[in-house]
């Protein structure tokens, strides 16, 4: 089965909500890209609202004190939006690692393996009558005498200490308080039930990723689970091997890739898109393959986009940068993608603008 990456594209788009928008409610967009990346609360929410028909300022924080999402730290140690239920799965594959067992963490933290049951117990007691900053939650950890040289730990805003006890489902970040990030008992979620068993966690991680970032190379989900969340790559090999019945090989310029087996007649009957779509910085369309995959980003422009530009994307290729200046959205277009779209960006602008609820034009630039 062969097939051209224009196709391959529109076909992501399509499973990624954004041609045609989606309907989906705001988990089940979060739940369909797996992981959207929180660290800007506006980027995350634009991220969410761009592939939703009917959105509404604000839903993000409401799904969030709802418990309909989480945030979490997750992929690279960085903190992300995810469901209870597709966050276990990713949770699962990052605790499974066991970085705290390394002989450096044992000399640093003065932490036994064995003392980590102790630990996060304390961690979950602190918790109990409701969310703590991270210096209340350091505070009263090391109150406890055999903790008390973790306060220096607790002061790290690094979190390295923290990030274990949010992989293995101690503790998401809640509502912060004045501006300031606080954490609670995962547990008190009633939609968390617990990881799940490594195995079934890491065939449910790579079904999740074919449906959302499908058709993708091996290399492609060892970047998203093995770099991403340090799954141990003969794990994942096996994974992919037990899901053999379930995938479809097809050949995209010369490129093997997979796809879900039930998805392979979409796949098939998609066709090119012509679509322009604007989308935040460190969007998952860019991060979930990877920045270094150059027929999502131009390799002359992966820098620009690593770093967090707003993306302009055109038949599924970023060929553009945008940002908001007063009541103008200006367009810096990539001349290497071809003379600009003009009716197409000032659409994508439109679209953009009622999202935002605000009035902007359309200013067209051609990039350096």
């Amino acid at each position: 089965m062969s097939i051209d990456w224009r196709r391959a594209l529109a076909w992501r788009l399509r499973m990624q909500l954004l041609e045609p928008v989606g309907t989906m409610p705001v988990e089940g967009v979060v739940a369909r890209l797996g992981a959207v990346p929180a660290q800007s609360d506006a980027n995350a929410e634009l991220a969410v609202r761009m592939r939703r028909e009917q959105s509404s300022a604000g839903e993000v924080a409401h799904a969030l004190a709802t418990g309909t999402i989480i945030r979490t730290f997750a992929f690279r140690g960085a903190t992300h939006l995810m469901t209870p239920m597709e966050g276990a799965a990713y949770l699962a594959l990052r605790a499974s690692s066991r970085m705290w067992e390394l002989p450096s963490w044992q000399n640093h933290y003065q932490l036994a393996p064995a003392d980590w049951p102790a630990l996060r117990e304390a961690v979950r007691d602190a918790l109990n009558d409701g969310p703590l900053t991270i210096d209340e939650l350091g505070a009263a950890v090391t109150g406890r005498p055999e903790y008390r040289h973790l306060a220096v730990a607790f002061v790290d805003r690094s979190f390295t200490l923290v990030k274990p006890l949010a992989w293995q489902g101690d503790i998401s970040f809640a509502p912060s308080r004045n501006g300031t990030a606080t954490f609670q008992r995962l547990d008190r979620n009633q939609r968390w039930k617990g990881l799940p068993d490594i195995d079934d966690a890491g065939r449910t991680a790579v079904q999740a990723y074919l449906r959302a970032y499908g058709p993708a190379t091996p290399d492609h989900l060892r970047y998203w689970l093995g770099a991403g969340l340090g799954a141990a790559r003969k794990r994942l090999g096996n994974w992919i091997s037990d899901l053999d019945d379930e995938l479809v090989t097809v050949d995209i310029e010369g490129d093997a890739a997979l796809v879900l087996r039930e998805d392979l007649d979409g796949l098939t009957g998609t066709g090119p898109t012509t679509s322009v779509i604007l989308l935040p910085g460190h969007d998952q369309w860019v991060l979930g393959p990877g920045t270094a995959d150059a027929h999502v980003v131009p390799p002359t422009r992966r820098a620009l986009v690593t770093r967090g530009a707003n993306i302009v994307v055109a038949d599924g290729v970023v060929s553009g940068t945008w940002s908001l200046r007063g009541t103008s959205a200006l367009v810096n277009w990539f001349p290497e993608c071809g003379l600009p779209p003009r009716d197409a960006l000032t659409a994508a602008v439109n679209r953009l603008a009622g999202v935002l609820d605000r009035p902007l034009r359309s200013t067209i630039e051609l990039a350096t």
